[in-house]
């Protein structure tokens, strides 16, 4: 008989979460990341060109949280804030050269540890989680 808790949505995306982020970080150790600056490097490395501000709330982060990822990325010299377009005051982040090719290197990686933690799934299978997820997170804002 299965524990009650192991039926509850919430629990289950914290034990995946955990055990992929054992894996993630791992993978993502040799590249100096952890999945906090791997996903600021993947953001600044998009063509939404994001603010810090809109990082922070893309990955539900505190503002001062994004401010010192960034920071510790931009000592590595791999990302570079400007100013907003719109709004001067507003920073824009950005990959450089030198953050690109980490990050290409790193998502191999993030990805080799993405199919390690969910090894006993299907490709329709993760397609459809993934679907899920996406569904679940952002069908709301739309």
């Amino acid at each position: 008989m299965a524990a009650s808790i192991s039926l509850d949505a919430g629990f289950l995306l914290a034990k995946l979460h955990a055990a992929g982020s054992v894996l993630n970080n791992r993978a993502l150790a040799e590249f100096g990341l952890k999945e906090r600056s791997y996903s600021v490097l993947a953001l600044a490395n998009s063509e939404l060109e994001p603010t810090q501000r809109e990082m922070a709330e893309f990955l539900s982060l505190d503002p001062s949280q994004i401010v010192a990822l960034i920071d510790e990325l931009e000592k590595r010299g791999l990302v570079v804030r400007a100013p907003g377009k719109q709004d001067r005051r507003a920073k824009i982040v950005s990959a450089t050269a030198a953050g690109a090719a980490v990050f290409r290197r790193a998502e191999a990686a993030a990805r080799a540890a993405e199919a390690e933690a969910l090894t006993d799934l299907s490709d329709t299978e993760v397609g459809e989680l993934k679907a899920l997820l996406r569904k679940a997170l952002w069908s709301r804002a739309a």
